[in-house]
């Protein structure tokens, strides 16, 4: 094994080998552009039934954080914000896209990265009963990613709980799935894809950091919720022309169920990394059972780690620790994690 370790990220690598051997394979043909070719609509089935969901619009985005501004701008009236935690990837890692698109993120504060139901109804009763609301941005939606940026999950109870307070003040549920393959091989998640279409407005099904060389499928259980999602797509410069190559990623990612199962080497892998570092006295930041695990750090051993092993920057802990990240992905072998904690 030569170079560092690389345990930055979860989309570091590049694609399973059924999509590069579909890709080869199809290479040389030519079909209609703009995700209208008969990949895309297999892909698009393929998804629908995975969600028990029959009806459901699927459009395949190139990326999340298209993703994200393009379904919240469609969701919000030009007078509302969404309600989003403050550690939500839409608040701190989208370099404000959200505003850019000229909707406020309404930050709540995170308890492990999720917010709560309770603290949603709150807000939204908080707002109502403000004499001076007429002045102040309206909350139009929720998000929430599964897992989080923390990597913790919401479990069905909690997603449920969600809809309920969406369902009494009229606003919208979006779940943000970049890491959702990693949920669904977790065995401490008790969240489907038939749970969500069930529960979400809209949400999507990551593919960037889950095996694919890039994209995200987005899937409106109603379609009639957003008319026009194609043209909203190509207004925001989202919509890929070789709208193939997003196709023939989805029609494998869900052939023979292999999005259910491609996160379990990733899960596997972070399970031995976290035992491995209570097992020598490293501290845990936080309680994640998916794919990335924070570790409290000496600032002192930064530098002779970082000579072996690429990991992720989180925060400073203090003066004297910093919180940093290791990243398992669908792809991280047993020879890659043992030499880690051997580095550990």
């Amino acid at each position: 094994m030569s170079g560092r370790l690389c345990f930055t990220s979860d989309y570091t690598r590049g694609a399973h080998p059924n999509i590069i051997k579909r890709m080869t394979e199809t290479n040389s043909e030519q079909s209609p552009g703009y995700g209208t070719d008969e990949i895309c609509a297999s892909a698009k089935e393929r998804i629908r039934k995975a969600c028990g969901c029959a009806q459901a619009a699927v459009e395949f985005l190139i990326g999340g954080t298209q993703t994200n501004a393009v379904v919240i701008d469609s969701l919000l009236r030009i007078y509302q914000g969404v309600i989003a935690a403050d550690t939500g990837h839409i608040s701190v890692h989208e370099a404000g896209a959200i505003e850019y698109g000229g909707h406020k993120v309404l930050t709540l504060p995170h308890h492990n990265g999720k917010i709560s139901a309770e603290d949603v109804e709150q807000y939204l009763e908080d707002y109502d009963q403000d004499e001076s609301h007429e002045h102040m941005v309206m909350p139009g939606m929720v998000y929430l990613s599964q897992p989080t940026e923390y990597g913790t999950l919401y479990s069905k109870e909690e997603l449920t709980a969600f809809r309920s307070v969406c369902d009494k003040y009229s606003i919208d549920l979006y779940v943000d799935g970049a890491r959702l393959a990693y949920a669904l091989a977790c065995l401490e998640n008790d969240v489907t894809l038939q749970d969500l279409a069930q529960l979400c407005d809209v949400f999507y099904i990551g593919g960037t950091k889950c095996g694919a060389l890039l994209g995200e499928a987005v899937v409106i259980p109603d379609p009639d919720k957003i008319p026009h999602f194609f043209t909203i797509i190509k207004q925001h410069g989202a919509l890929l022309a070789k709208g193939r190559l997003l196709g023939i990623q989805f029609d494998e990612l869900f052939r023979d169920d292999l999005y259910l199962h491609i996160g379990k080497p990733a899960i596997k892998a972070a399970t031995a990394i976290k035992a491995a570092l209570a097992q020598k006295g490293y501290r845990l930041c936080y309680d994640s059972p998916t794919n990335q695990t924070f570790c409290i750090m000496e600032n002192e051993k930064l530098e002779r780690l970082g000579q072996k092993v690429e990991y992720g920057f989180w925060e400073k802990y203090d003066a004297d620790h910093t919180v940093i990240r290791f990243a398992t992905d669908w792809a991280t072998s047993e020879e890659e994690t043992e030499e880690l904690i051997r580095i550990l």
